[in-house]
Parts: structure tokens; C-alpha cells; sequence
């Protein structure tokens, strides 16, 4: 059985004015779907770790792939992918691609994610 709320019996009308004001200031669809297709990225084991090493320094494939131990086919996919997002950017260096994390916006949704896992 569902319990109705009694402050929604006796919703005045600052209350449907702060609604209204709720409700126009919610983001848009567009945002929404961006925000979400962020959190899909971040939604997979084999790229939370990548984006871990990464957050220590910048990284080649090479180094990637020993780190994660994973082929370079396998991580070269995720770092198109990460890239796409706009969560890591490739520097080039003669023949040499390093990764890095894009912004320190991706650095910090990263540690606030562990930090709250982590927290007791």
C-alpha cells in the first residue's frame, strides 16, 4: 500500500512555485543522455582501470598494455572509445602516441567516485 505524503495534501502554493521553479531549472534531455552515455563509459571495469593508470601518469599503448596486461587491439578499442567520450586525449610524439587523461574534470569525477567508495 502506498502512503500519501501529508505535506502533499496541503501543498501550498509556495511549494507548487518552488516545483515549477524545480522544474524548469532541470536539465534538458540533451544533457541528461550526455551525462549518462559519461557514466556508461565509466561503467566498465577494463576502462575504470585504464583511466586509474592513467590518473598516476601519461601513457603509451605500449605501456598500457603491459600495465593492463591486454593486447594493443584491445586497448587501442577502449582508448578510441575513452577518446570519443572526451575522457582521455592522445599527445603524439615522432611515431609514439601518449594518453592522458583529458581535463582534470575526468581526474576529479575519478577520485571523488574511489574517495566515496573508499570512505567509511
Amino acid at each position: 500500500m502506498i502512503e500519501e505524503c501529508s505535506h502533499c495534501n496541503d501543498a501550498t502554493e509556495a511549494s507548487q512555485q518552488a516545483l515549477a521553479r524545480m522544474k524548469q531549472e532541470l536539465i534538458n534531455n540533451d544533457t541528461a543522455l550526455s551525462m549518462a552515455e559519461i557514466f556508461k563509459a565509466l561503467g566498465d571495469p577494463t576502462r575504470v582501470r585504464l583511466i586509474y593508470a592513467l590518473l598516476q601518469k601519461e601513457l603509451c599503448v605500449h605501456d598500457i598494455c603491459e600495465v593492463l596486461d591486454m593486447t594493443q587491439s584491445a586497448v587501442s578499442h577502449q582508448l578510441r572509445y575513452l577518446r570519443n567520450m572526451r575522457i582521455v586525449k592522445p599527445r603524439k610524439v615522432g611515431k609514439t602516441v601518449f594518453y592522458s587523461l583529458d581535463d582534470y574534470h575526468v581526474e576529479e569525477i575519478f577520485r571523488q567516485t574511489h574517495q566515496h567508495l573508499t570512505h567509511k
